[in-house]
């Protein structure tokens, strides 16, 4: 599984075509000794620093024109300790890779995203999430991580050792240090039954509260155009497995959410007109099914059709308010939305910067297919999102700045305090840095 990001000639890019950057040097450290060599090498050039996951952030969070680092020689479990029930693996794994190794052991995470192409460093960094009642993000199963600061050196730190820098740096946005290996909470795999069903878009609203209450991990989607949602509850089971079968699979996951989708995505591109009446048909093409399989196989699934992506956690009892207010706006305008509307929610962490940080949380997120302008979608959903103390997800299109930021997160100052005593030379900057943390 080869990064998803693309360089020709020396030009970096990232999966949703929205950031491309020429950095000076490249080097792919097969070790964090090389690691921290180049580190101190570009110190002394006088150049930034970013490692790069697979580019699936939608913004230029690891873009630099400096040293890029390429973490692909980075990879694999280094340790498995059962009795701790850790795993500890090197910072540029693609989830992917963790997930099928895991199982093998007979271990899983307890909560993960819905793909699994990124790195776990990338995906930690910048919050990536799944839904969960009880269980939150990835970052917040780390126990503990290793880092090269910017003077080279190697910090490793957990809840009790340099705890500091434990609470901001495992959702950390590359600012304090590059992470060279991630250690997770992982327990024994265990079985989710999955029931996907149709759903009316006011009764998802009307019921919200009782089927998150009701449901170890709920989610849904809603066809903007459409008074239609599709919602997925995902429960631990005692089996049975009972998987997909193959061929239906196929057909469902990748025909019709892949291949059907892409389809309907490029007419819709072409004809913005004919979006709605193919809004109608997408949100009735996937039918009710059940079933039952051990977590990733649950979690993710694959997502070939390019998009862009914003995506912001508000307080979760706003949710509904704000989701009507969203439904409001695409109907009385004439925006033309072809990709659904997807709804997860967090239970309150303590990461600094964790988008659940100190606050019960929901995430509604706006996709446009690749291609089609957005800006107008965006800014107007924005504008809703932060009406509401809305905190944009770091990996993906916002407009956000640190003065808005500050307000929204009660520890802000806590962790630019601590970029200013890790990194107090910016060795790590780059723009999107200065403008969601401020100078």
């Amino acid at each position: 599984m080869g990064s998803t990001a693309s360089a020709r000639n020396g030009t970096w890019r990232n999966w949703g075509g929205t950031v491309s950057v020429r950095p000076a040097r490249e080097v792919a450290p097969a070790s964090v000794d090389e690691l921290a060599a180049a580190v101190r090498r570009a110190a002394e050039d006088g150049l930034p620093v970013k490692a790069v996951g697979t580019g699936h952030s939608f913004t230029s969070v690891a873009a630099t024109d400096g040293l890029l680092i390429r973490p692909h020689l980075l990879t694999g479990i280094r340790d498995v300790d059962r009795a701790a029930g850790t795993v500890t693996v090197e910072a540029g794994t693609p989830l992917e890779r963790l997930n099928v190794a895991l199982a093998r052991e007979g271990l899983s995470l307890t909560n993960m995203g819905d793909i699994m192409e990124q790195t776990v460093a990338g995906a930690t960094s910048t919050g990536t999430h799944g839904t969960g009642r009880d269980s939150a993000s990835l970052a917040t199963q780390i126990r503990g991580l290793e880092l090269v600061l910017a003077d080279g050196s190697v910090l490793t730190c957990s809840e009790k050792e340099n705890p500091d820098v434990f609470a901001a740096a495992r959702i950390g946005l590359g600012a304090l240090g590059v992470i060279t290996a991630v250690t997770f909470a992982v327990e024994p795999v265990f079985l989710l039954t999955a029931r996907e069903e149709p759903m009316p878009f006011d009764r998802v609203c009307a019921e919200f509260d009782q089927l998150h209450a009701e449901n170890e991990h709920f989610e849904f989607y809603w066809f903007p155009h459409t008074g239609n949602t599709n919602t997925k509850r995902n429960n631990r089971s005692a089996g049975p497995e009972r998987p997909v079968p193959r061929l239906k699979g196929w057909f469902e996951d990748e025909f019709l959410s892949n291949g059907v989708f892409q389809v309907a995505n490029w007419v819709g591109r072409a004809a913005p007109a004919s979006v709605p009446a193919l809004a109608r048909v997408s949100s009735r093409a996937l039918s009710a099914r059940t079933y039952t399989d051990i977590p990733y196989k649950v979690f993710t699934s694959p997502r070939r059709v390019r998009f862009v992506e914003m995506e912001y956690a508000v307080p979760r009892e706003a949710l509904v308010e704000t989701l009507r207010e969203l439904k409001t706006m695409v109907d009385r305008s004439p925006l033309r939305v072809s990709f659904p509307v997807e709804v997860r929610t967090a239970p309150a962490d303590d990461i600094t910067l964790s988008t659940a940080s100190g606050r019960d949380s929901a995430y509604i997120a706006v996709h446009m297919f690749k291609g089609t302008p957005y800006q107008r979608y965006f800014t107007a959903a924005e504008r809703i999102f932060t009406a509401h103390e809305g905190r944009p997800h770091w990996g993906k299109i916002h407009t956000r700045d640190a003065e808005y930021l500050s307000r929204v997160y009660p520890r802000f100052e806590e962790f630019t305090a601590l970029r200013d005593r890790l990194d107090p030379e910016r060795r790590f900057r780059n723009a999107y840095l200065r403008r969601v943390l401020g100078g």
